[in-house]
């Protein structure tokens, strides 16, 4: 008898994740029509050259080469990006450009430069975009603020969706400031009285944040159906994107976007425990957004950007108490879905590798930035696969000859025995175009293993 998914080992879960990409089905449930066979083949053959080296299990034909760009593509094509943010047209056709002419083993989507007009829809508060806020050619820029005061800690504790309905969200969404009269939901269980609860959402603050939800909600479909069928156009052409979605370190998700750093930093002294409350009590949460995005896209890798516990942000001992524990459960809840955690350790990661590879073998991509990939490699390479490396400094600035150069110290050290994937190091808006191609066309001629 056929087992369920809930009995599934987590090495069969991730099996059947893979197996889903390598025989895809379109929406209606049939086989996946590609533009040829050969283009079938490719796609193949690069899901398996990327499965591959994740498990560790046996060597690829070659290192796959997947670089991570973040405005690049839209830069490349001559775009700002505030016209790939708004003209979701332009936006997919640069995407398409980027892919169809650099070659990549794998892509991630599209979506780099956000729904423009969503964000000014819910007055999005916590970051600048492109022509608001910052240059139409700039990248994102974050307002790092108190959006949770030290005091409201036990509210985000006892009642986290409490706390992010009625709490953050209209701190961060002006369209949303309503929400801040909406009642406790978890309180209307009986009829006596229950009609009280429901008059806030007769009130004109609380109808006009329904009204931006539904306008928001309509642009946000209209920009994911465009990102959706660039992945399938370039599917069909066989280019795979297998990056399935997105989730965060708790520690980060206070760090970032609720407390800043300097509040963090504080807490770490001043309310330890209210801060290790609070982290226990996002993890769960972490979990279910990764594995809910990849059981929607399909994908089973979730990119997990890493901000905070980088070497010098805080002490190993710090690191070991408030980042890591939290952290390693958020993964190991992925991977127990059939998931692979994708974190991007922006920054160095010297310090900490000795505690990272205390993780399942052939279960998650690790990129790095300024981390000694030599190192590693010696450390950790017997159990994550490494991805990244490459300056973006070097894409921008150095000769097609430095990128040949600088991969090939790379694929001889750290791409031995496999393991590993040529990328950049940190995520990047601009670059010499020669140097994006110099990458991947050296690493699949010179990195071929015998």
């Amino acid at each position: 008898m056929e087992k369920q998914w809930k009995d599934l080992s987590a090495d069969e879960k991730q099996e059947a994740q893979f197996q889903k990409l390598l025989a895809p089905k379109d929406p209606e449930g049939k086989d996946f029509k590609f533009q040829s066979p050969e283009t079938e083949k490719l796609y193949k053959e690069r899901i398996t050259r990327i499965k591959d080296a994740i498990q560790l299990k046996k060597l690829p034909d070659r290192v796959p080469v997947c670089p991570l760009p973040n405005m690049f593509p839209y830069k490349y094509a001559g775009l700002t990006i505030e016209e790939g943010m708004y003209d979701y047209d332009k936006c997919v056709g640069a995407f398409k450009k980027y892919v169809l002419d650099m070659k990549p083993d794998m892509h991630i989507g599209a979506s780099g430069p956000g729904p423009g007009k969503f964000y000014e829809i819910l007055d999005y508060k916590l970051y600048a975009w492109a022509g608001h806020g910052v240059s139409p050619t700039s990248t994102y820029q974050c307002h790092e603020g108190e959006y949770m005061k030290a005091e409201e800690y036990d509210i985000l504790i006892n009642d986290p969706t409490f706390f992010f309905s009625n709490v953050y969200l209209p701190r961060v969404f002006g369209a949303l400031q309503g929400w801040t009269m909406l009642p406790l939901l978890p309180g209307i269980v009986e009829m006596y009285g229950v009609a009280f609860n429901f008059i806030p959402f007769a009130l004109p603050p609380v109808q006009n944040a329904y009204k931006a939800l539904f306008e928001a909600g309509a642009e946000a479909l209209k920009w994911a159906m465009a990102m959706g069928g660039v992945d399938a156009e370039l599917k069909t052409l066989g280019y795979p994107n297998i990056l399935g979605g997105f989730t965060k370190a708790p520690f980060d998700i206070i760090g970032d976007t609720l407390r800043g750093s300097r509040g963090i930093m504080t807490d770490m002294y001043r309310r330890p425990d209210k801060l290790l409350a609070a982290l226990e009590a996002l993890t769960p949460i972490m979990i279910n957004m990764g594995v809910g995005a990849a059981r929607h896209t399909g994908n089973p890798l979730i990119f997990m950007p890493l901000h905070k516990g980088a070497d010098g942000f805080m002490s190993d001992e710090q690191f070991k108490k408030f980042y890591w524990p939290t952290f390693k459960q958020v993964m190991l809840g992925l991977i127990g879905e059939g998931c692979i955690p994708l974190p991007a350790a922006e920054g160095g990661y010297n310090s900490r590798l000795e505690i990272i590879k205390d993780v399942p073998k052939g279960k998650i991509l690790w990129m790095f930035d300024e981390t000694d990939l030599i190192k590693a490699k010696s450390i950790i390479g017997d159990r994550i696969c490494i991805l990244g490396n490459v300056p973006s400094s070097m894409l921008v600035v150095g000769t097609t000859q430095d990128v040949k150069n600088y991969c090939k110290k790379l694929i001889d050290n750290v791409g031995k025995g496999g393991g590993y994937i040529v990328g950049n190091g940190a995520f990047f808006d601009e670059a010499n175009p020669e140097n994006v191609k110099a990458m991947i066309d050296f690493t699949k001629e010179y990195g071929v293993y015998k």
